[in-house]
């Protein structure tokens, strides 16, 4: 595989330039907005404060996705939205469970076996299977919401909202290829909307719990 090779997944996309998929590329600011908006709310939470800069980081990779087309850049996609689940997981469970962080940080691995596991079960499905890689998380965060639901429902709320978001984006992630001839411009860029206020209505959940003396304690003893 070469890393230069570019790659047409999209149904904006026409051709191989640079400027080939602008609804989509430029949609990726939307991420760069909830980053900076959220930076100022997560002063003093270190964790959301990480999420913040790894969100910035998703709408830049996107965006080079989107305009160059290349298998690099879809790496330089991918990763930060990997790393913003993998932080958020840590997250919730050093400050939300309380778990050591030993414990967190297990936990937060075993979302790699959990979605390797999960992952072909949605992949064996029509409609799921364009997206099937990231349908792992809207069920983790399900699952999470209704394990604290008694504990913290504020924050299991704030979850539940978060996952049914996700699921809408995914939604028009899915559609995308399907609606080329009806609509050429397709309905990924709904995904970068969507996904930019979900990712960054779960940070804006976190650092509430911090901050309304749902993990304050767990912030200085983890």
């Amino acid at each position: 595989m070469r890393w230069s090779e570019q790659v047409n997944n999209y149904c904006e996309r026409t051709g191989f330039g640079f400027w080939s998929e602008p609804v989509n590329a430029m949609t990726n600011a939307a991420f760069l907005v909830a980053a900076l908006w959220l930076w100022r709310r997560s002063q003093g939470v270190p964790l959301a404060r990480a999420l913040c800069v790894i969100l910035f980081a998703i709408g830049i990779g996107s965006f080079l996705f989107h305009t160059t087309a290349t298998r690099w850049a879809g790496l330089a996609d991918t990763l930060p939205i990997l790393l913003f689940i993998l932080t958020y997981i840590l997250a919730v469970n050093l400050h939300v469970w309380r778990w050591r962080w030993w414990v967190a940080a297990l936990g937060t691995l075993a979302f790699v076996p959990y979605a390797a596991a999960v992952t072909p079960v949605f992949a064996a499905l029509p409609f799921f299977a364009v997206s099937s890689v990231y349908w792992a998380v809207p069920l983790l965060i399900s699952v999470y919401a209704a394990l604290l639901w008694r504990r913290h429902r504020r924050t299991a709320r704030g979850l539940a909202i978060g996952a049914a978001n996700l699921c809408a984006s995914l939604v028009f992630r899915s559609v995308d290829g399907g609606v080329c001839s009806a609509f050429p411009l397709g309905t990924h860029f709904m995904w970068h909307i969507l996904n930019a206020v979900m990712l960054g209505w779960m940070i804006a959940v976190y650092v509430r719990h911090m901050t309304q003396g749902g993990g304050g304690k767990a912030l200085h003893g983890a």
